[in-house]
């Protein structure tokens, strides 16, 4: 099998977004940091700033450190801070100016040299992984990003690169294991200390988490479900398309699938699944969030299909893994964490999260 190796070099402006349209003026700033006062809830915030109360989610997802794994509770006096969509919220302190939030930059791919060169660290990863890795996102997406700020401020007298292969199952198997390649991104961490056995506990080391994202319960407008309490979901057909993790199913005393609490559908893909809630057939979709809207989008069942009340299923971790059978596959990962570290003190994390959050909303 050939693969074909490019790496992300540098990021340049390209324009602005045409489908954006913002409704305030160009100067005014967007976004920022709001204050949470006695009474709010993320959608009362939501609906207030973003005139949408549905949008709890995005500040939820900005804010998930802060907040925990129950958003009802928010405590008065804390700073949130709120991606720039769409031009709102508008007012706040810390907020970005709207023609250079919805600005695109776009990889500059090159050759890169042969991955065997102990000089240079080579990461992996692949396309088609909206909005965190793919070379047709701004700067190769979110994740791919993160990973270049991280690793370029602790690689300065040495160079790593970034490759793309497509076939996501050959990371672990042969090009981890083997250490062709050192680390590959990103990956989902299952809960290791429930079930060590599992592929990636026993065999991968993983990074600090890098990102962490929403798994959220869809459901029918016309059969709405929510997800107060685990109560909810019980007896109900949910659909989760084959090979997506299922471990939160069962993890922390709930056996949903164990113990036969739910039905499980996974069809092979995430619009099958949407396409059967909208039909009826199945009582909800478990996905992470933006795979769930931009599918929602795509098959155009925006006033059909909606995020449940309540509270996310779970909150996946992704991460840079290595393969323990990699001699140096510790240090490696160490190094990862420093450069996190790093970006996350300058600001360049939040600033290169915002920039992307901001984007990928304006499209849902």
């Amino acid at each position: 099998m050939f693969y074909r190796w490019t790496v992300i070099m540098a990021a340049v402006v390209v324009g602005m977004v045409g489908s954006i349209a913002p409704t305030v003026t160009q100067a005014q700033s967007c976004g920022g940091s709001y204050v949470v006062k006695r009474g709010d809830s993320l959608s009362v915030i939501a609906n207030l700033l973003y005139h949408d109360a549905r949008k709890w989610t995005a500040i939820y997802q900005s804010n998930i450190g802060l907040i925990g794994e129950n958003p009802e509770r928010i405590e008065a006096g804390v700073t949130l801070n709120l991606a720039c969509i769409n031009g709102l919220p508008v007012g706040l302190d810390g907020g970005v100016d709207f023609e250079n939030a919805v600005a695109v930059s776009a990889p500059l791919t090159v050759p890169l040299g042969s991955p065997g060169n102990r000089d240079r660290i080579n990461l992996l990863t692949g396309d088609d992984y909206a909005p965190f890795t793919d070379r047709q996102l701004p700067n190769g997406g979110l994740f791919t990003e993160l990973v270049d700020a991280a690793m370029s401020g602790v690689r300065p007298e040495k160079s790593f690169g970034i490759n793309w292969v497509n076939d996501w199952s050959s990371h672990f198997e042969p090009l981890l294991s083997n250490a062709f390649l050192d680390m590959s991104f990103p990956w989902i961490k299952p809960d290791c200390g429930t079930d060590p056995t599992t592929y990636r506990c026993a065999n991968l080391v993983f990074s600090d988490p890098m990102f962490e994202m929403l798994v959220l319960l869809f459901t029918n407008e016309a059969n709405p479900v929510q997800f107060t309490t685990e109560d909810d979901i019980l007896g109900k057909t949910i659909c989760r398309p084959e090979g997506y993790a299922t471990f939160f199913f069962d993890h922390r005393g709930r056996n949903w699938l164990r113990d036969g609490k739910i039905t499980l559908v996974a069809p092979e893909g995430p619009a099958e699944c949407f396409e059967m809630l909208a039909a009826g057939t199945v009582d909800g979709v478990v996905m992470n969030e933006f795979t769930g809207r931009e599918k929602i989008r795509e098959l155009g069942l925006q006033d059909q299909v909606n995020v449940a009340l309540g509270h996310p299923i779970n909150i996946d971790s992704l991460h840079v893994v290595a393969h323990k059978d990699h001699p140096e596959a510790e240090a490696l990962i160490t190094l990862v964490n420093e450069g996190l570290a790093g970006i996350r003190e300058s600001g360049e994390y939040q600033r290169i999260v915002d920039e992307h959050m901001t984007r990928i909303w304006a499209a849902f």
